[in-house]
């Protein structure tokens, strides 16, 4: 399998903390519960019990997986397909704790990367602006990053100001149609003429490629991720990329 990613050093938390602690604590409820009736003769519920738990914990390993190491392979092998040269200028929308733009900046020695993001920790474990900037120093890139305190719909960067956009499970975040595809507007106000759009988010990217397409879009493709990128439930995260057009179109 295809993978050139290497861990960093730094630390990135969870991705929807909440979703995995109720996952993790489910099944050690019903491990035990089905300890305590097993022990007290009641087969039944404990058999019951062990059925209901068995694929709580394979949905918990899939999340723990996805969210640990799974999601940095994949786009580790993302990132090698755009086939980078080196100066680019590039945007991770809703950066989080930094390790996707980490993983770009290394890539763009001579380029550079910025981050924007709100700092929500439902959304991430420990997300805070000082977390990522530890990171990006942890990792060797943090003088060739810039990070930015701001909402994807509406970003505060001129227009044509980026080489390659991309964004990790973040869009989804923003509530209500409207306000996802004013993030998409978004990208592709602030992108190039050519330039690169890759967007990994969970349930709602085959709406975002048929706006994309809409939008006036060129090379849109969006696709199902492996096993990797599952968070517990199968396909359920999805990969959109998209070329802007390198001249206007009238």
């Amino acid at each position: 399998m295809r993978s050139s990613f290497q861990k960093g050093r730094g630390e990135y938390g969870f991705d929807a903390p909440s979703g995995l602690f109720v996952l993790g604590g489910s099944v050690f409820a019903l491990g035990i519960l089905a300890v305590v009736h097993a022990l007290s003769g009641r087969r039944l519920p404990a058999v019951l019990e062990i059925l209901f738990g068995l694929p709580l914990l394979v949905t918990f390993i899939s999340y723990l997986y996805s969210t640990r190491k799974g999601k940095f392979h994949v786009w580790s092998e993302l990132l090698d397909d755009l086939r980078f040269r080196g100066d680019e200028q590039t945007l991770d929308m809703g950066c989080g704790r930094g390790a996707v733009l980490g993983m770009i900046a290394k890539r763009v020695d001579r380029g550079g990367a910025v981050g924007l993001d709100l700092w929500s920790s439902v959304d991430q474990s420990g997300n805070n602006r000082e977390a990522t900037l530890r990171n990006l120093d942890l990792e060797g890139v943090g003088k060739r990053c810039r990070v930015a305190t701001g909402n994807m719909m509406t970003m505060p960067f001129a227009d044509a100001t980026f080489d390659v956009v991309v964004s990790n499970l973040a869009i989804h975040n923003i509530k209500g149609q409207r306000g996802r595809f004013r993030a998409l507007d978004e990208a592709y106000r602030v992108l190039k003429l050519g330039g690169r759009l890759v967007i990994v988010d969970l349930s709602f990217t085959k709406a975002y490629a048929k706006h994309l397409r809409e939008r006036g879009m060129d090379e849109v493709e969006r696709r199902s991720l492996d096993w990797r990128c599952w968070f517990g439930i199968p396909w359920v995260a999805g990969l959109v990329t998209a070329t802007k057009p390198p001249a206007r179109r009238s």
